[in-house]
């Protein structure tokens, strides 16, 4: 349950003005179709989540614990760090809408996540906990979460919530789960 309620907050927490939802804004503003934008972002989040859980695990499975957790420490710093810059999306593509709402969506946000702030969290997230499930179940709620608000009420909430306040939150979050990860590795050498 622990893996599956921090995955949650997490995800959606560093997804608020991440490039993907910004891909959500950008998709309803120009569709104006809610329902199978919200289908495409969960199928694309479900298929790239569930790579990155078992690409985590697998890396888990691969390493010893003690380097993993140092590795993982250090990388929930990372993310904290990154966490706090901005994204930006291209709206250059002017292909987007020929194969329809739904397929354009899935597509584009199979892509956009690749790589991306809470993809690499996914990974990271199901090598801490090795729950794959209850990981990729809860970076998806937590993309859902932020992303279906943007979908159905776009620019009202874009310009009331302080992004540089909710980026400081799931940074810290981040933090706070890169020193605990250490502390414990710490631990594992005696310190």
């Amino acid at each position: 349950m622990e893996a599956l309620l921090i995955s949650t907050g997490i995800v959606a927490l560093a997804e608020i003005g991440d490039k993907t939802q910004l891909l959500a804004f950008l998709l309803a503003a120009k569709f104006r179709k809610p329902v199978p934008i919200v289908l495409g972002i969960l199928v694309a989040t479900l298929a790239n989540h569930a790579f990155a859980a078992a690409l985590g695990a697998w890396i888990n499975a691969m390493i010893g614990p003690d380097v993993m957790r140092w590795i993982l420490g250090v990388s929930f710093l990372a993310m904290a760090a990154w966490t706090l810059i901005p994204d930006k999306i291209d709206e250059e593509d002017s292909n987007l809408g020929k194969y329809g709402v739904f397929a354009t969506t899935l597509v584009a946000f199979f892509i956009a996540e690749m790589g991306d702030k809470t993809q690499i969290a996914t990974v990271a997230l199901a090598a801490r906990y090795d729950a794959v499930l209850a990981v990729v179940a809860g970076t998806t709620v937590g993309m859902m979460i932020a992303n279906v608000p943007a979908v159905y009420f776009g620019e009202r909430i874009a310009n009331k919530v302080p992004l540089k306040l909710v980026h400081g939150i799931a940074a810290a979050l981040f933090a706070a789960l890169g020193v605990a990860t250490l502390l414990g590795a710490g631990k594992s050498l005696g310190f």
